[in-house]
Parts: structure tokens; sequence; C-alpha cells
């Protein structure tokens, strides 16, 4: 069992940068694929981010490509996401998920474990 608690959302203003965190407890972190979804009001949840459980591959959409970095350190059980030049459709709950495989996925249904998730709003 692996419980996720995001943190470090907020209210930014278009252009902005903010910095998600995601620890985790429970067995060994760096034997999960970990990533980030988006979900905005009223859409469904959204691949945005992923990387591999040695933290040596990370994947991106197009949407996000240049502007958001994963990264994690497994030492501190810890998963990040750095988000720059933020748009007014980055608004909406920001979720980091945990898969019990090594590598990256893009559908929800491939993640195992979800955090309760942080807000993330962008004013345009």
């Amino acid at each position: 069992q692996v419980q996720l608690v995001e943190s470090g959302g907020g209210l930014v203003q278009a252009g902005g940068s903010l910095r998600l965190s995601c620890v985790a407890s429970g067995r060994t972190f760096n034997n999960y694929g970990m990533g980030w979804f988006h979900q905005a009001p009223g859409k469904e949840r959204e691949f945005v981010a992923g990387i591999t459980g040695s933290g040596g591959n990370a994947y991106y959409p197009d949407s996000v490509k240049g502007r958001f970095t994963i990264s994690r350190d497994n030492n501190k059980n810890t998963l990040y996401l750095q988000m720059n030049s933020l748009k007014p459709e980055d608004t909406g709950v920001y979720y980091c998920a945990a898969r019990s495989r090594l590598g990256v996925r893009s559908q929800s249904s491939e993640y195992d474990y979800w955090g309760q998730g942080t807000q993330v709003t962008v004013s345009s």
C-alpha cells in the first residue's frame, strides 16, 4: 500500500510558476512509476507528466512539453512537478499517482494509487 499526499498548489497569474510536491509513504518508492495528472473543471483527468522508478526517463504530452518538468528524489520519497509559463487552461486539480511497475503510462487506469489532489488556479 502506498499513500500519496500532494502540496504546493495555489493561485498564480498567467506566466507564473508553481512547484508541486507529492510525498509517498509505504513501500519502496523507487519501485513505482509515477505520474502527474490534471483535471480541469467538468473534464476528465489527463496525463501531464510521468517518470520511471529510477528517475532516468520522463515523459510529457505536447501540451506541457517545455513548460513542465517532473522529477523525483527517491531518498526523500518525494515526487515533484515544476510548472512554468502557466496558462489559464492549466487551472484544475493536480493529482500524483503511482503504478506498481517501474515504467510510465499515460492512462489513468494504469495507476494503482492516487493522492487527494492539490488545486492550481491560473488567472489571466
